[in-house]
């Protein structure tokens, strides 16, 4: 990666804690554009929202029935009174209807020379709608000399350059590197245009570096205001943080978060909004009977299923025959290798970084500590035994499911593995500890009561938790039913050791 140029700013601004930002922008009645998106984005990164209106729409979630341009003069006197009171940190350009509007904001710009100024060039709306008339393109290029960041999508960039719209990543750095120096300017290229699993961003400085950005593209139809969400969201970082990729790193980070809860709000019949205060509303209290109660609940006869199994209560015991251990032993080893690379798949579909690195850690564990743990033992109890056929059901559901489900599903399809492990190893490791003399599988005992896999086994309920909060009814349906074929896979895994292996030497004594 190319290291990025020193900042184009006119001067470092001071690192605020909750930066005054003023939105220059059109309004959006349904709340999830323009001056109200931008209000919501600066206030769910801590800062405070201001806004100066350039025009009225009329406008919902289905498109822009018509604009209004209030007076010019009028929008220079409301520039005036928020500057001669208050202190600006940042402003974010939205909407500017046609090259008056534009020339009035330069104007003022030119006066007042906020430390952080990021332009969107709003110039069409998700729906398709033209927002800017004819003849603005100069007056908008005429705007970048007062700005730091401009953060078109494609269909921008390529309209202030005056080319066709980039189809590959590749083009669309291109042209981003081509504005960023023809104008002396950081560009934010965005790829949400373009095909693929991934939305690729690229922070260009006007030397041609550049730092990129990427994160799996949501599946929703509710993007109504993203990319005024995102560039009032980086304003914003951008004066808590002082570094403009950190800005935006997290402001993406954010948008998928939003993007990831859009369908919970349930606005409109066309595109709707995102949802720009998922962090807040995550972390209000929970209501009583979480979904995972539910999974808990329903999953209560596999639970005594297990407890009952001859495996569980002959390992508690310490009579459990060598032969048994080692079957299954060998079953949770093959096991492991694969059901890593479906922890893999979780990490790789998570909203969150924090997300990504737990299900990563967790997939690095299977492999580096339990697979360890496992030969430790395999060798105190050899058994040649390949993939039985409960072992290999189970991972072909966890593998479908990987493949073709969305990340809900997926973790919900996983949480067995963590859930009721965790509760029979409680269960075993008390009776372990009522247990006289020296338990043969002691040290395999100690093992389950291990506090990491327990605090990583809460963490995955709330995962779980969170995943179905945010998807709609079919998919928490879905994850019912991936956790129920899961659950079950958990009893018919700890019982074959049994029915295998017996079945096995009853066949081989006949």
């Amino acid at each position: 990666m190319l290291t990025p140029a020193p900042s184009t700013s006119d001067r470092a601004p001071q690192r605020v804690k909750h930066p005054r930002v003023l939105s220059i922008a059109g309004s959006d009645p349904s709340g999830g554009a323009g001056i109200q998106a931008d209000i919501k984005s600066i206030s769910a990164h801590g800062g405070y929202a201001m806004a100066v209106l350039t025009a009225l729409t009329a406008q919902n979630t289905q498109g822009v029935q018509g604009v209004h341009i209030p007076p010019v003069a009028f929008l220079s006197s409301q520039l005036d009174a928020v500057a001669a009171d208050i202190s600006l940190d940042a402003v974010k350009i939205g909407m500017l209807a046609d090259a008056q509007v534009m020339r009035a904001v330069g104007d003022w710009l030119a006066v007042t020379r906020p430390a952080v100024v990021v332009l969107d060039p709003v110039m069409v709306a998700t729906s398709g709608d033209l927002l800017v008339a004819e003849g603005a393109h100069e007056a908008l290029l005429e705007l970048l000399k007062f700005t730091h960041l401009v953060t078109p999508n494609l269909p921008e960039l390529a309209v202030l350059l005056n080319q066709a719209e980039a189809g590959s990543w590749a083009e669309a750095l291109e042209q981003g590197q081509q504005l960023a120096a023809a104008h002396e300017v950081l560009v934010l290229v965005k790829g949400g245009h373009l095909p693929g699993e991934e939305c690729p961003d690229a922070l260009v400085w006007p030397d041609g570096t550049h730092q990129e950005f990427r994160a799996p593209r949501i599946a929703t139809k509710n993007t109504h205001g993203t990319g005024c969400s995102l560039s009032s969201a980086v304003a914003t970082l951008r004066a808590q943080t002082g570094d403009w990729v950190e800005s935006v790193r997290l402001a993406k980070e954010w948008l998928s978060g939003a993007l990831v809860t859009a369908d919970d709000l349930g606005v409109g019949s066309g595109a709707g909004p995102i949802n720009h205060l998922h962090a807040l509303w995550a972390n209000a209290p929970a209501a009583a009977g979480t979904f995972s109660d539910e999974l808990w609940a329903d999953c209560a006869p596999q639970r005594q299923a297990i407890f009952e199994l001859d495996f569980i209560k002959e390992l508690a015991a310490g009579t459990l025959e060598s032969k048994h251990f080692a079957y299954y032993l060998a079953q949770d080893a093959l096991y492991l290798g694969t059901y890593s690379r479906v922890l893999a798949r979780a990490s790789s579909l998570a909203p969150t970084e924090e997300e990504q690195k737990f299900w990563a850690q967790g997939a690095q564990n299977c492999i580096e500590v339990e697979m360890s743990l496992h030969r430790d033992w395999l060798s105190q109890f050899p058994l040649e035994s390949p993939m039985g056929p409960v072992t290999k059901h189970y991972l072909d559901h966890l593998q479908a499911v990987a493949c073709s489900g969305s990340y809900g599903e997926v973790v919900a399809a996983v949480l067995p593995c963590y859930w009721l492990y965790a509760e029979v190893g409680r269960v075993l490791h008390s009776d372990y500890l009522s247990y006289s003399g020296k338990h043969p599988y002691g040290a395999w005992l100690e093992s389950y009561a291990d506090e990491d896999f327990s605090r990583a086994t809460e963490r995955a309920v709330a995962i779980a938790d969170t995943a179905a909060r945010h998807g709609s009814a079919p998919e928490r349906e879905r994850m019912r039913a991936a956790f129920a074929h899961s659950a079950q896979y958990e009893v018919d895994f700890f019982a074959a050791p049994h029915r295998r292996v017996d079945a096995d030497l009853g066949a081989r004594r006949d």
